[in-house]
């Protein structure tokens, strides 16, 4: 069976907390509530999530739906961004099954970045790991003002904004990541074929504004 990875990179740093961690835990458990719904994804998503603040943590390994938990997550500490993703490089390299001339792999990875501010760490360093593996959709989310696009967008071209960093705006990201990974399953399920552009996902949702 050729899995769908997908990893939820979360900023947990103090900015976080309050609201907007109390709506992230929450929107992670209605994510998999929902997905546990769906045919096709039980069949082949499979759900990691890393955090980061002052360092960054693999809270859950690459776990099938039926078998997901999510952890505690608190926030505190600042945002080592690049540190996150230097670790997602590595759990790619580790744990997503690369297609050979004997086996096809996994399906290329979905990765989901969402942060309220400003990098502190050498983020530099992070984002030229990651993109070394070149084999992941990535989409990142600004939540708030204080968070920094022109970072995000030199993660990827796939960036989008909450004007809020509040419980319903976070909660609506979480509903369109949702049907995103809702629709790349079924496309790869029924279709053989991965995501490659924005185009492909659900439309987001009026709060979620493209960044450009």
């Amino acid at each position: 069976m050729r899995r769908l990875p997908v990893y939820l990179l979360l900023d947990t740093s103090g900015s976080m907390s309050g609201e907007p961690i109390e709506a992230v835990k929450n929107g992670v458990q209605v994510m998999i509530s929902s997905l546990r719904q769906n045919p096709q994804a039980i069949e082949t998503a499979f759900i990691s999530v890393i955090t980061f603040d002052s360092s960054a943590r693999q809270l859950i390994p690459l776990t099938d739906l039926a078998s997901f938990q999510m952890q505690e997550i608190k926030a505190n500490g600042t945002t080592s961004l690049g540190e996150a993703l230097n670790l997602v490089s590595n759990c790619i390299l580790n744990e997503v099954k690369q297609t050979t001339a004997e086996s096809k792999g996994d399906w290329k990875p979905l990765v989901f970045i969402m942060t309220d501010g400003v990098p502190t760490d050498n983020w530099q360093s992070g984002l030229a790991e990651f993109k070394k593996r070149k084999v992941a959709f990535t989409v990142a989310c600004a939540a708030g003002s204080g968070a920094d696009t022109n970072a995000l967008k030199q993660i990827t071209d796939n960036v989008v904004s909450l004007d809020t960093a509040d419980g319903a705006s976070i909660a609506k990201f979480f509903a369109w990541v949702t049907a995103s990974i809702g629709v790349t399953s079924t496309k790869v399920e029924d279709a053989g074929k991965e995501v490659t552009t924005m185009n492909e996902l659900p439309p987001p949702p009026s709060e979620l504004n493209i960044v450009v």
